[in-house]
């Protein structure tokens, strides 16, 4: 058996200001859905610097010192492990700009539920915010994905 998989490796960043937090309207059909602004990490990029660019072309904001708050993991349909890691800040400069990903805009934490949430986001929010939770991994259960928060 194998050591060594495929993987695809992405992030995304919770940027928060007191009790509000940024969110990212998506457009694109495979995941649409309020979430948190992040994307692909590119090859010989590390993960720090991937999320503080995709921030910023998604966002138009320079973040600053993301912390590490978590991990979501699971096998794509190629059986790929498909990693996110989960970023927050409050540290950030510049103006506000939407880009193509989706509208970009401010709630407040207790209002999300309000929203057209994208698939597993709420779940994953919670990872976020918790100091116990450091990880949202779906673990294959024959043909089911089961959702562990650990």
């Amino acid at each position: 058996m194998s050591k060594s998989e495929k993987v695809v490796l992405t992030n995304m960043c919770m940027i928060y200001e007191g009790d509000r937090i940024l969110v990212q309207d998506r457009l694109k059909s495979n995941w649409p859905g309020i979430t948190f602004p992040g994307g692909h990490i590119e090859k010989g990029e590390s993960f720090t610097e991937s999320v503080v660019r995709e921030v910023l072309e998604e966002t138009g904001l320079k973040i600053e010192n993301p912390s590490l708050c978590g991990v979501k993991q699971f096998q794509t349909k190629n059986d790929e492990r498909y990693i996110v890691f989960f970023y927050k800040t409050d540290k950030f400069t510049g103006d506000l700009a939407s880009s193509d990903e989706g509208e970009i805009f401010w709630i407040n934490k207790d209002d999300l539920h309000e929203y057209q949430l994208a698939n597993d986001f709420e779940e994953m929010y919670k990872v976020f915010e918790s100091e116990e939770l450091s990880e949202f991994f779906y673990d294959r259960a024959g043909e089911e994905n089961v959702l562990r928060l650990l």
